[in-house]
């Protein structure tokens, strides 16, 4: 899949895509009638973070903190840092932040592209500079699509070496600076089989197999370059999801979640056995946060209740 052209995703297109700035006046009620009730108890071996981009649509930064302290979460994430204040009221964190890559999607742009290299690394410096001020742990980062210029289909494809080889220089160009400041990149995978949504799926993304990303991190040996080790993409992509969390239990910083097919939600519509995940992850000792990432099909906060609770093993 790596060959093939991608459709052009504009920042605007990838929003759409996703559906923010909608309006949803009967989950917005369901929420205010939630306040009264007491929170659960968590077990806390997992620490969950709900992903801001999927429930935008629904509630606004103050409500979503809300519904996470209700729920027992502890972080409201990639979630640009104007809001950050409004976390740390809520005693929340941002366990993963965006990075700003303008009029594009973050993940177009990436760390396999020379051309892209200073546009993607001073990006990258204001949010490693944005969590080291607020004392959040980890940015996210990508490989980029395979397409030597984003704006020209015509204009070839990198190869799988050459990719590494430039994740490779551009990493090493900024770890040291995350280093310094005590914030960890981590690097995501993303399908490349889904073709459906500009959310669900990623055609064109070169770092679409957990090899790739692996090697990448391997060769820049930094623990402050680390593994987003995002569930759905995997299963789709490599599968084997709990011998590979247990094999990778040395580069994982960061966990995503939604269910597969479609990126929906933790019920029993999809294939994904996420408790027997979530104990894996136990098993291996994993400390970091695991990222509700995934986009409702139904009432919103129901269906985030339910995913909280399955993971909560």
């Amino acid at each position: 899949m790596q060959s093939q052209t991608p459709k052009r995703i504009s920042r605007r297109r990838w929003l759409a895509g996703v559906g923010l700035g909608s309006l949803a006046w009967g989950a917005l009620a369901r929420v205010r009638s939630t306040w009264a009730q007491s929170s659960p108890k968590r077990r806390g071996r997992i620490k969950q973070s709900i992903a801001h981009w999927c429930f935008a649509p629904y509630w606004s930064v103050e409500q979503m903190c809300q519904v996470a302290r209700k729920l027992g979460c502890h972080s409201i994430e990639l979630v640009p840092p104007k809001h950050w204040p409004t976390l740390k009221k809520h005693g929340l964190i941002c366990a993963i932040a965006l990075v700003d890559m303008g009029k594009y999607p973050p993940f177009v742009k990436g760390f396999n592209n020379p051309r892209y290299h200073e546009e993607v690394i001073a990006a990258t410096r204001r949010a490693i500079d944005a969590c080291a001020e607020a004392g959040f742990p980890n940015v996210i980062a990508f490989t980029g699509y395979t397409l030597r210029d984003v704006d020209d289909p015509k204009s070839g494809h990198l190869d799988r070496e050459e990719g590494i080889r430039n994740c490779v220089a551009g990493f090493k160009k900024i770890i040291g600076y995350a280093e310094r400041r005590g914030v960890t990149l981590c690097l995501e995978m993303l399908n490349t089989r889904d073709d459906t949504h500009p959310m669900k799926g990623h055609p064109g993304y070169q770092g679409d197999h957990t090899d790739f990303c692996i090697e990448v991190i391997r060769q820049v040996g930094s623990p402050r370059l680390k593994f987003l080790f995002d569930v759905y993409h995997v299963q789709i992509m490599d599968g084997d999801l709990i011998r590979r969390i247990h094999q990778l239990k040395d580069y994982i910083a960061h966990v995503h979640v939604a269910g597969n097919p479609g990126r929906g939600e933790l019920n029993q519509q999809q294939e994904i056995n996420y408790p027997a995940v979530m104990q894996a992850l136990i098993e291996i000792g994993y400390q970091g946060y695991v990222g509700q990432e995934f986009i409702p099909t139904g009432d919103p906060l129901a269906s985030l209740r339910q995913a909280v609770e399955v993971c909560d093993v």
